[in-house]
This record gives C-alpha cells, sequence and structure tokens, in this order.
C-alpha cells in the first residue's frame, strides 16, 4: 500500500469501502471471492486497501483490543508498535512527571511537550496524549507517518499530538521537557539485535535523550544487563550510565517478556533496574527493584516446591529478590530454578510442586510417566541441552509445548528440565494451588 492509496482511504468513498470490507469475510478461504465482489462496487486499488486494513486490525486486537477496530496499520508498523497495555504504563511514568513540580525543566522549556523520534503508528504518542501530555512524533516513512496522522485523529487527540516526517538524527531535542525514543530493530533481513545496528544506533540516540531533563528509549528486551552499567567495549558498543541517572526497565505480559526501556534524567526511578509485571487482562500491575544490601541467594537441595521467576525478573537480574521473598534457595547458582519447602505465592514467580526428582534417562521417565499414568506432558526447561520435542517424541507424546501421549491417561504433568553442577536431572511437578 502506497500513500495515496492510504489516503484514498480516509476518503468518504475509501471509508464505505472499508465498512463493506470489515463486513465481508475476509479470512484466506473466502478473500478472493470477497475482493472480486467488493470491486463490482469499488475501485481494486481502494478494495486492495481496504481489505488489508481490515485483516491488519484483526491481528491488531491482540495488542489494542477494541481499540483496533478504530485504528490504521502498516503491516511493520503493527510488528513494530507498542501493545496498548504497556504504552499506557509508559504514559503514566510520562504523566506524573511532567505534571510534578520541580521536574528540572526550566522556564525556556515547554515543561508539557514530548518529542518521540521514531513515533511508528504513534501508539506511545497516543497513550501519552490520552493521559494528558502534549507531544510531537517524528516519523522517517511518509506513509507511517500518515497512518499515525490517522490514529491521533481517531481518537480526537489533534490538540495533544502531532506527527511530522523527518529523520530522528536531524533533530534537536533541546527545548523539549522530555524524550521518547524507539530506535528500529528490524532491517530487510529481519530483527537486529546489535545496538549498533538500531536506526539510529543506541549510543546516538542515549547522546540525544542526555540533552533534555528526562528521556525513555525502547531497546530490545534482549539487551545485554552488563553493557548498561559496565564501560562499553567492542563486543557490544552500549554506552554505560555515565552523565547521569539510568534505569532499566523490562517488562512482561501475561508472563511473557514483551519489551525494555532506559530510563534517563527525572524519568529514571531510584532503582537501577527493575521488573514490571503487566497481566494479559483485568489485574494490577506489578513492579521489583533490588533489595538493598541483599546477596546473592543460598544454595541448597531441592524442597518441596518449584518455583519459575518470570522472565522480566530474571532479564533484571532480581532472582534472589524472589527467592528472599519466598524463603527459597537455588539447586544451582548459575540456573534461575528456585526452591523451598513452603509454599510462597507471589506474581513474580510460577510455583510448582515437586512430586519427584529423577536423575535424566529417557528410558527411565518414560516408564515413570507411564506408570503415573499421564496422558498431559508440559516440558520446561533451563540449563538442559535436551530439545524438548525430540524429547516429547521420544515420550510418546505430541509435538507441542503441551501434547497428549497416545493412548494416555488422564493425568498431567510439568515435566522441568535442569541440571545441579554438571549432572542432568527431572523434577517431575504439577502447578501448586
Amino acid at each position: 500500500m502506497d500513500i495515496q492509496a492510504f489516503r484514498d482511504l480516509r476518503t468518504p468513498a475509501g471509508q464505505q469501502a472499508l465498512e463493506a470490507a470489515a463486513r465481508s469475510d475476509v479470512t484466506e478461504n473466502a478473500l478472493l471471492a470477497t475482493a472480486s465482489r467488493l470491486r463490482e462496487e469499488y475501485p481494486a486499488e481502494l478494495v486492495s486497501a481496504a481489505l488489508t486494513q481490515i485483516r491488519l486490525r484483526a491481528r491488531a486486537r491482540a495488542k489494542f483490543g477494541t481499540d483496533a477496530a478504530a485504528m490504521y496499520f502498516t503491516q511493520a508498523g503493527l510488528e513494530q508498535s507498542t501493545r496498548a497495555s504497556v504504552a499506557a504504563h509508559r504514559a503514566r511514568r510520562f504523566a506524573a512527571y511532567l505534571g510534578a513540580s520541580g521536574n528540572g525543566a526550566g522556564p525556556s522549556l515547554d515543561v508539557h511537550r514530548v518529542l518521540e523520534l521514531g513515533c511508528g503508528i504513534g501508539a506511545d504518542l497516543i497513550a501519552r496524549a490520552r493521559a494528558g501530555c502534549q507531544g510531537e512524533g517524528v516519523e522517517l516513512d511518509p506513509l507511517t507517518a500518515e497512518v499515525a496522522r490517522a490514529n491521533v485523529a481517531a481518537f480526537g487527540l489533534e490538540d495533544l499530538a502531532s506527527v511530522r516526517v523527518g529523520d530522528a538524527t536531524g533533530e534537536d531535542p533541546r527545548g523539549y521537557a522530555a524524550l521518547f525514543a524507539d530506535p528500529g530493530r528490524r532491517t530487510a533481513r529481519g530483527r537486529v539485535f546489535d545496538p549498533r545496528s538500531y536506526e539510529p544506533p543506541l549510543d546516538t540516540v542515549l547522546a540525544m535523550a542526555r540533552s533534555v531533563p528526562a528521556a525513555c528509549v525502547k531497546v530490545a528486551p534482549g539487551i545485554p544487563y552488563e553493557a548498561l552499567w559496565d564501560a562499553p567495549g567492542p563486543e557490544h558498543g552500549v554506552p554505560a550510565s555515565a552523565g547521569g541517572p539510568l534505569e532499566a526497565e523490562w517488562i512482561s505480559v501475561g508472563g511473557e517478556v514483551k519489551e525494555a526501556a532506559l530510563w534517563l534524567g527525572g524519568l529514571a526511578g531510584d532503582a537501577a533496574r527493575r521488573a514490571t509485571l503487566i497481566p494479559s487482562g483485568p489485574g494490577e500491575v506489578r513492579t521489583l527493584t533490588p533489595e538493598p544490601g541483599l546477596g546473592d541467594p543460598p544454595v541448597g537441595d531441592w524442597g518441596r516446591f518449584l518455583y519459575e521467576p518470570d522472565g522480566a525478573v530474571i532479564r533484571a537480574h532480581l532472582v534472589a529478590e524472589v527467592a528472599a521473598r519466598v524463603g527459597g534457595r537455588l539447586a544451582d547458582p548459575r540456573i534461575a530454578y528456585i526452591t523451598s519447602d513452603a509454599l510462597e505465592p507471589t506474581p513474580f514467580a510460577a510455583a510448582y510442586e515437586i512430586e519427584d526428582v529423577l536423575p535424566f534417562s529417557v528410558k527411565r521417565l518414560r516408564g515413570e510417566l507411564r506408570r503415573r499414568g499421564v496422558g498431559t506432558l508440559t516440558i520446561k526447561k533451563r540449563g538442559s541441552a535436551v530439545d524438548p520435542e525430540r524429547l516429547r517424541h521420544d515420550l510418546g507424546f505430541g509435538r507441542r509445548a503441551s501434547g497428549r501421549a497416545a493412548g494416555g491417561g488422564a493425568a498431567a504433568l510439568t515435566l522441568v528440565l535442569t541440571r545441579v553442577g554438571r549432572a542432568p536431572v527431572a523434577l517431575l511437578t504439577t502447578p501448586a494451588r
């Protein structure tokens, strides 16, 4: 879809085509028939643009919920966009900072305005506007910028947010109260993991972020942890925190790590790192930060319960904090599985009751699962070289994360593969109640 096709889609005729497409069957099997029927009433280019939007809106519901039905997307823009719950979480931090007195902005700055570099389709820009923050988005791609403007207009936020085409590297953030940047982490070849290959490179973005009183920079969740505070080296090229406060936050949604962000200056919290857990549905946002003076967790034998810390907790190096909360220990000091003798519910880890601990042996496991009448098996692993899919096949179960055995019984079991030292072990567990 080019920019003219998108502009045509926003005309009255384009909106009629869009509404007609929304009422039609756009599944893969029916798509050709639907397109042929709609082309009898509307130009082919308009039908193509309308069908593309309706299919993208269906995919976008996972990120934006009911808002997706009113939004516009490009395929790349949707893939790289911030999901609504995460954008709202970040917007609350911006709103709290901009609404506070003495935020360091100074009389010469517009204390209500945020500059966003690489605004994409406008997800974060819209979330901040909904939270009352004025903002200006800059986007390099003209079509994506046009889509972002349409999304701002779709929610009636033009008085608070605007979008213009521009190159982020040519912007001067000075004069703004805060900055938000989302450097590109995808190319035509796929995802980019080296921060030096971000567009713009991360060191360039952080240098710009240091020129404003407060900033937030979105990064890949797998960014090297050590690179954020150690002196930069040739293996990662990520600047350390010299030049002001820096907080790294890892965010999981519904138990799956989705994003990470660096908070700088006035937006940085008191802690250098943070794990934030956002529920996939209604519920409370939970945050974990380091506990001063807390050392490494103790190491000991397997207890009655196993705790699997949330991925954001592990990325933020906060396993010791969870272990302290549940009175737990590690069976192996290098593997993030916590064990304890008592059940202490925590939102920062999933708990399992350990029914047995066995030396790893396919033959023994197969026999034990049959003896227990296990029909549904879930396999988890950490610190194990075993291929779960191959093991599932060898144990007689389907090739899925949670599969049923042919002719298996009614029991369900979670098999946890790990090691203690160099010894591979298998834990037979069930979710703790």
